[in-house]
């Protein structure tokens, strides 16, 4: 079960350029940070089986209605020039 961190007091200086990487990823800012901490904390590469158990897992979170390829399609292209 995933656990909730708040941080505080981040410098302004990490906090711009977390939200710059966020942006540039097409991240949100948690996403973003997730994945930071995880590539200091964890830096060794995941078995493609770790990899696809964690895809199913992230999956069967999501509630189950459809997503039409058009709507993902345009979700993707959404804010790109």
């Amino acid at each position: 079960m995933p656990t909730t961190l708040t941080l505080e007091n981040i410098p302004d200086a990490v906090y711009e350029r977390l939200k710059s990487a966020a942006e540039m990823h097409r991240r949100s800012l948690n996403s973003e940070a997730i994945v930071c901490l995880e590539a200091v904390l964890m830096p060794t590469k995941m078995a493609p089986s770790e990899r696809l158990a964690r895809a199913r897992e992230l999956r069967a979170a999501l509630s189950k209605q459809n997503f039409p390829a058009d709507d993902i399609d345009a979700s993707k292209r959404e804010g790109r020039p």
